[in-house]
């Protein structure tokens, strides 16, 4: 009877224990991602410190005196951006990318530092060249606007084109983490991914519209991963549309194995089997 009564008690207090340690390993959980997201979007701020510095002050002077960005702060941030930034963005999509593919027992700094030093070469070549693009278009759309009034219609061209060389980017930093590939075939690649899955890159931008919009009702959220977030969903996407094009080149692959003819609904697939040859051959996915 005592036996019985004992075994009893030890049953109930195992069970309290268990579903602690299920509570506790819960919590321990979203502290570990917590310090995951934070830590890794710290890195990103460091690295990006001169970028966010000079726009914090350029923020501030234009809240200050209602005027435009001005010179002295605006040219700086365009020749340090594809030095400090775009290698920084880089290094923070190839976290989130081991995320995205489940490898989550890694170390942020050295997976983060790693991945900027490997990664230093491209992003900032890539960086350079959509720097210029987006400074070039950015000032034909201010003279098309004000300077030439009968010509707003291309101003207005400009500036869709501007948008989508924008949206593009978000192609461009997950190409980067995910493949090693010429500057030349990346930001192709990051084209045309954006020209035939633009719904994908749209719900980026969106998201990344919202958090930022949150960013800035709560500033103290800056460090806590604001960048990562964007990365994430960026790459989350991406991953998706991708995959999503290789397994349309694959069913091509055996169409034309099978000697099957393709219909002119198929011709679409065309393109976006161009996107997967320029993957293939010489690159090599990273580990």
């Amino acid at each position: 009877m005592y036996y019985y009564k004992y075994r009893q008690i030890l049953l109930l207090m195992e069970g309290d224990f268990l579903e602690t340690k299920g509570l506790m390993g819960g919590l321990y959980k979203i502290t570990e991602w917590i310090m995951r997201i934070a830590g890794s979007n710290l890195y990103w701020v460091l690295c990006s410190s001169p970028i966010l510095l000079l726009l914090f002050l350029g923020l501030n002077y234009v809240a200050s005196t209602n005027m435009p960005i001005p010179f002295e702060i605006y040219m700086p941030m365009v020749v340090l951006a594809p030095f400090t930034l775009f290698p920084a963005t880089a290094a923070l999509f190839s976290v989130t990318r081991k995320w995205v593919l489940g490898e989550t027992d890694l170390s942020i700094t050295k997976l983060f530092f790693r991945s900027y030093k490997d990664n230093y070469k491209q992003s900032m070549l890539g960086g350079i060249f959509y720097t210029l693009l987006i400074v070039i278009m950015y000032v034909d759309y201010e003279v098309y606007m004000k300077e030439f009034k009968n010509m707003q219609i291309l101003g207005i061209v400009m500036m869709v084109l501007l948008f989508f060389i924008l949206l593009s980017l978000f192609n461009f930093f997950s190409l980067v983490a995910h493949f090693h590939m010429k500057v030349k075939m990346l930001i192709k690649n990051a084209i045309l991914l954006t020209v035939l899955r633009p719904f994908r890159t749209l719900s980026t931008f969106l998201t990344a519209v919202v958090i930022g919009f949150i960013t800035l009702k709560f500033t103290w959220l800056i460090p806590f991963g604001f960048a990562t977030l964007i990365a994430w969903m960026a790459y989350f996407n991406f991953n998706i549309a991708y995959t999503k094009v290789q397994e349309k080149v694959e069913r091509l692959r055996q169409v034309e194995e099978e000697g099957t003819q393709q219909t002119d609904g198929e011709a679409s697939e065309d393109a976006e089997s161009v996107v997967a040859e320029l993957t293939e051959g010489e690159d090599k996915e990273k580990n």
